[in-house]
């Protein structure tokens, strides 16, 4: 079999849970179905759309109510929570689990260790095409440094729907003991973004985070030559992977960018490249497809 062939059959019914889609005031190169059509044109099941300005569940429902969906592969909705949606909003989560959203993220671009990165001039964020009112600061501690009441409603409303809590690129401290609390109030599915990206965090809190049940997520686009947010060489994945082993790890493109990689195509490579390194079809598989399919509760 062609090396071409193997990765098309790993891509059979993968899972992309991080890509970024129009509309967002960012700019983006494919909207929900240009990503779906896409991704299925790959071969792959299903993507989770991302926006750090608004709930994308309701981009789905809008398109499901319309009789839109149904060519390609199939649309997952979620929430992240920054400025724009209020923070960490129980109702905002609420109304986004309603449509049917299936991920609920913590703060990304609202997040201290992101804000403290733009501030470093170093996350090669694109610039949005109008001007944004600056993004409130928001962690999870309240004025005790106790887990913030907001954030336990959040927690349990995530439980309580069976959907997926992500870190997003809370601190790397913020993750772990929200993490713990959300294992205490019943969320089963728990996804860490990007380790090694923004948040910062060890290999022994990573392994504290597998312990309690996350999956950890590597983007392709941090790692893929034709990238413009490369910030790794390839070792580094291949260490985070062995780190935790496969059996707990994802792979997601964290792509849809104007002038970026397609998702499918940052895969492909990626993919490619840890055949080369030695990883196992079986291994691969787990990673782009039944782990991800097996975190947002797909058949």
């Amino acid at each position: 079999m062609s090396a071409r062939d193997a990765v098309a059959r790993l891509l059979d019914g993968a899972v992309d849970l991080h890509v970024h889609p129009a509309p967002s005031p960012y700019p983006r190169r494919l909207g929900p179905l240009g990503a779906a059509r896409h991704a299925g044109d790959a071969g792959m099941r299903a993507v989770a759309l991302k926006c750090h300005h608004h709930s994308t569940a309701a981009d789905v429902a809008l398109l499901d109510a319309e009789g839109l969906l149904g060519a390609g592969a199939q649309l997952i909705g979620g929430i992240v929570l920054n400025s724009a949606v209020g923070g960490i909003n129980p109702n905002a989560v609420g109304v986004c689990l309603q449509y049917g959203g299936r991920i609920v993220w913590m703060p990304t671009i609202a997040s201290p260790a992101h804000i403290a990165h733009v501030d470093r001039g170093s996350t090669k964020f694109p610039r949005a095409r109008a001007s944004l009112p600056a993004e409130r600061e928001t962690d999870v501690w309240d004025a005790e440094g106790e887990i913030a009441e907001d954030v336990r409603a959040v927690l349990e409303l995530v439980a309580d729907a069976d959907a997926v809590l992500a870190s997003g690129h809370l601190p790397a401290a913020s993750t772990v003991a929200v993490f713990r609390l959300a294992h205490e109030l019943g969320v089963r599915r728990l996804l860490v973004n990007h380790p090694n990206f923004i948040v910062g965090a060890t290999r022994e809190q990573v392994r504290e985070l597998v312990a309690l049940g996350a999956y950890v997520e590597h983007a392709t686009c941090m790692y893929d030559d034709a990238s413009s947010f490369k910030a790794f060489d390839l070792a580094t994945l291949v260490e985070w992977v062995k780190a935790v082993g496969p059996e707990h790890s994802t792979l997601a493109s964290d792509l849809g960018q104007a002038g970026n990689p397609l998702p499918a195509e940052s895969f492909r490579r990626i993919l490619q490249a840890l055949r080369a390194e030695g990883f196992q079809e079986r291994e691969l598989r787990a990673m782009v497809a039944e782990n991800p399919a097996r975190l947002v509760g797909l058949s």
